[in-house]
C-alpha cells in the first residue's frame, strides 16, 4: 500500500512590524479634525512652525 501525503498549507507570513506597517499607506486626517472646529491650528514640523489655515472658500494654506 502507497503512502499518501497530505499537503500542509504554507506558513502564514509573520506579521509586520508596527514600524512598516506605518508606512504602508499615508495617514488621511479629515481636516475638520486638525482645525477642531477653528479656522486655524499652529503645526510644529522639525523644530519649526507652521499655520494651516481654512479660508472663506473652503481651501487650505499652509505657512511659515
Amino acid at each position: 500500500m502507497a503512502s499518501t501525503s497530505v499537503p500542509r498549507p504554507a506558513p502564514a507570513a509573520p506579521p509586520r512590524p508596527p514600524e512598516l506597517a506605518l508606512h504602508a499607506a499615508p495617514a488621511a486626517l479629515d481636516s475638520a479634525t486638525l482645525l477642531r472646529g477653528g479656522k486655524s491650528v499652529t503645526i510644529c514640523h522639525n523644530g519649526e512652525l507652521y499655520r494651516l489655515q481654512a479660508t472663506r472658500q473652503g481651501k487650505l494654506i499652509l505657512t511659515k
